[in-house]
């Protein structure tokens, strides 16, 4: 199979006039570049519409002998919380005849798979290039999902070690990613799920088996359940951070009320002595030992009293 990367068209018609199918795969292609594509190869305008304006959901639109296949390709980045493009949008014109896949910015996923179709000397089906050139946009979502999960498990273990407000920023971050990532995965799987048969049945596709695009369909039901799980996984080190963050209030509350339990006898004591009534002057507080037995002793005591009481009621130190 041909593997192009820009618009030629000397090529392209002869290509199409032998029916020899090929590959064209455009990044960041201009309004211009694909208005004159769709003239070039009989595109429907409202596909060359919706390409020229992409942010489109994803779909599959049949125009008789070929069909628009948008799709979302995931871009893997470490960290995958703080990926600031996640997501490619890519646009898949399909016939008999030829694969053009359109996007906004270079795709590796794409450039791996160029280089494996030009090293590749068995002829195979068209059926099977479609399929391995959808199967590297949907795969591209398990490297992502693999790094998470790493982080996740990271996540969970910073957040036992000792809550802060970082892994929070984290958390919301991952929630955002995994619903992007849902976003995008869902709808490609309700396409997959209802009109299937419609990528296989185009004019022109040599006969193969529907298995590989069974297989596809099994890849997004997988990667919507992992992104599923993730997201409950999430919610579970919310939970975890503030459950981790309740306990440190309450240990630090804890030690709070140790230290105004032991200062309480302590008023007492310095209040009860402090009220310097005559009596209490000549005959209690009178002697030289006086300040140190009374004033100092019974404070000490009491103090050694309580703490002795906190360690046997096991209040003191860590629950561990």
């Amino acid at each position: 199979m041909q593997v192009l990367s820009a618009i030629d068209d000397g090529r392209i018609r002869d290509l199409c006039g032998r029916h020899d199918f090929f590959w064209l795969d455009l990044a960041a292609p201009s309004d211009a570049d694909i208005q004159h594509l769709g003239e070039l190869l009989g595109l429907h305008p409202l596909a060359v519409e919706d390409s020229v304006h992409f942010g489109q959901r994803p779909k599959l639109d049949v125009y008789g002998d070929n069909a628009l296949l948008v799709l979302v390709g995931g871009v893997a980045s470490q960290p995958e919380d703080e990926n600031a493009h996640p997501l490619e949008e890519i646009h898949c014109y399909l016939s008999g005849d030829w694969i053009v896949t359109l996007h906004r910015a270079p795709y590796d996923e794409f450039e791996r798979l160029g280089h494996l179709f030009q090293q590749t000397t068995t002829p195979k089906t068209e059926r099977y290039y479609l399929y391995k050139v959808i199967d590297a946009i949907v795969d591209s979502y398990f490297p992502i999902l693999s790094d998470l999960d790493d982080e996740i498990d990271a996540l969970e273990d910073s957040i036992v070690a000792g809550a802060r407000g970082r892994q929070l920023e984290e958390i919301f971050r991952l929630k955002r990613l995994l619903l992007r990532l849902r976003k995008a995965v869902v709808p490609m799987r309700d396409v997959f799920a209802r009109e299937i048969d419609a990528i296989t049945e185009l004019t022109g596709l040599e006969a193969d088996s529907r298995d590989y695009f069974r297989d596809i369909y099994d890849h997004l039901i997988r990667i919507t359940d992992e992104v599923d799980s993730y997201h409950e996984m999430i919610g579970s080190c919310t939970d975890l951070y503030l459950s981790t963050i309740a306990n440190r209030q309450g240990e630090i509350s804890k030690q709070l009320t140790i230290i105004a339990s032991v200062f309480l006898p302590l008023s007492f004591l310095t209040g009860f002595f402090g009220m310097n009534f005559d009596w209490e002057v000549s005959n209690v507080l009178a002697g030289p030992w006086t300040f140190l037995f009374l004033g100092l002793g019974t404070m000490l005591a009491s103090a050694a009293f309580m703490w002795w009481w906190f360690r046997r009621k096991g209040w003191t130190g860590r629950d561990d």
